[in-house]
């Protein structure tokens, strides 16, 4: 047995060593002028952190620039290869895993050549450092064109992080016929980062809750007569078959000169739940002088966390508020939540954005309990089309009530949204319009006890894809495993 174990490996190792001669390993340039700066890299990965299992981390130089690229990577063991074709740097992933193995808690090295005009030319090496902590192996995130004015075809995605595996959770063309066009997908949402459990919501033509009870799949309309619509921006309760959800009228406005281009505003909103197995919905809270949106769990399930309006000055509150909408402004509040009765406590402030002249939306709770992260900008419950949003953390121990400085996470002149945890909380995910202002990013940011480090875009096989995909990456979400439902499974519940 012994014998034939042995002799697996030498295949094994011998596949890998054919898999890598397959690939170009060009010569590190024999001469070269030193620029004394980091290499202008797409995207940008000069000394981040990132976690041991992620997907190669393939760059490229501006191709308008140069007509070459060669790295050199190094591993504190001593292994060290070439990469590169063009002006891209494209490493196989046996290689880059091998690598990433190699370098957990320490750093690896990567040097970089471009040659401009005929000229190599060297820049100051720089360095990946391989975190201890794994990221979760999945994300989703539905892909929609910048401008929600008109859409056609759009999808929620499952993509693998560790590799480019990609697949479709849905689409929305795949239950339109003649008589029902037009379909509008979104809010996928998980229990405990798991898929057994699981939503996302589908509006216009058939419309309706798509939910996964125990992996079976059903349609439910959450529209109840005494609330004021279906449920909207789910929250599933850690360990029980309930979701919060916001009872939204919302409405959007679009912009020919305002910088922000869109904007999204509720016209009344409450917050209600929903009992999966009972198909009950209950009302949390429902001020009709204020707008409530945005709920979510405390890890242990014991707080329901959200954001809520603060009383409009009095000369505004009779205004349409399309023309009073900046004027609108969110704090963070919570109620606790007893399971055995279904019942919450009173309201009690978190977080008093307003009097700071701002608005804070979409809280997460990190899976220790110990921090709440949130989207900011100073007004409104839609940041993801406001330039001035950043991402904001504050401890929730209530000793140091200051912010944690996430300045290495958010960008300076765009929209940082979508905050969101990792299931172990040492990954930071947002979605982030930097670099054009218009195509949103999954961007992630190592957080280890309260110290945030440099972010990084999502990795592709093809470093220039995120110049060339013409759609956003709306509402990533974490997840441990992938989603076992076929698109054409959850598509039959639309024949009921």
């Amino acid at each position: 047995m012994k014998r034939y174990i042995h002799f697996y490996f030498q295949l094994l190792a011998v596949a890998l060593l054919f898999l890598s001669s397959c690939v170009s390993h060009p010569d590190v340039p024999y001469s070269s002028k030193e620029t004394k700066s980091l290499p202008d890299i797409f995207p940008d990965y000069c000394d981040v952190t990132v976690p041991y299992n992620i997907a190669p981390l393939n760059f490229m130089l501006p191709a308008d620039q140069y007509e070459e690229c060669v790295a050199r990577i190094s591993t504190p063991d001593g292994q060290q290869q070439t990469y590169g074709k063009g002006v891209k740097v494209q490493i196989p992933q046996s290689d880059w895993h091998i690598m990433l193995a190699a370098s957990k808690g320490k750093s690896i090295k990567v040097e970089v050549w471009g040659k401009k005009e005929g000229e190599w030319l060297s820049f100051n090496p720089f360095e990946i450092h391989v975190a201890e902590q794994p990221i979760d192996e999945y994300l989703s995130y539905r892909t929609i064109e910048p401008s929600y004015v008109a859409w056609d075809y759009m999808e929620i995605v499952q993509r693998n992080v560790t590799s480019f595996e990609e697949s479709q959770i849905f689409n929305n063309a795949i239950t339109s016929n003649e008589r029902a066009k037009g379909q509008c997908i979104n809010c996928h949402s998980y229990q405990n980062y798991k898929t057994d459990n699981m939503l996302f919501h589908v509006r216009l033509s058939n419309a309706g809750t798509v939910f996964v009870n125990d992996g079976k799949v059903s349609r439910v309309n959450l529209k109840r007569d005494y609330t004021i619509s279906g449920g909207a921006y789910p929250a599933w309760h850690p360990t029980a078959k309930l979701v919060a959800f916001a009872a939204c009228k919302t409405r959007q406005a679009f912009h020919t000169a305002n910088h922000n281009k869109i904007e999204v505003f509720d016209l009344a909103s409450d917050l209600i739940l929903y009992d999966v197995n009972t198909d009950s919905v209950t009302i949390i809270c429902n001020d009709s002088t204020l707008l409530e949106v945005y709920p979510t769990w405390s890890p242990d399930g014991k707080y329901l966390y959200y954001c809520k309006t603060t009383p409009l000055p009095e000369e505004l509150r009779d205004k349409d508020i399309r023309f009073t909408y900046e004027k609108v402004q969110y704090n963070l509040y919570r109620r606790p939540f007893d399971l055995a009765t279904h019942s919450f406590g009173d309201e009690e402030l978190v977080y008093d954005a307003v009097s700071s002249d701002k608005s804070a939306t979409l809280p997460r709770v990190s899976p220790d309990g110990r921090y709440l992260l949130f989207a900011q900008g100073q007004y409104g419950c839609f940041h993801i089309r406001h330039n001035d949003a950043d991402a904001v953390c504050i401890p929730l121990d209530g000793q140091n009530p200051s912010p944690i400085d996430l300045s290495k996470l958010n960008s300076k002149d765009f929209a940082d949204s979508y905050p969101t945890w990792s299931s172990n909380g040492h990954w930071i995910m947002c979605s982030s319009r930097r670099g054009d202002g218009n195509y949103s990013r999954v961007y992630f940011s190592y957080f280890n006890n309260g110290k945030v480090e440099k972010a990084f875009m999502l990795p592709q096989e093809d470093p220039e894809h995120n110049n060339v995909f013409l759609k956003c990456y709306n509402r990533p979400e974490f997840m441990v495993e992938p989603v076992k439902i076929s698109v054409e499974e959850f598509s039959r519940v639309f024949d009921k």
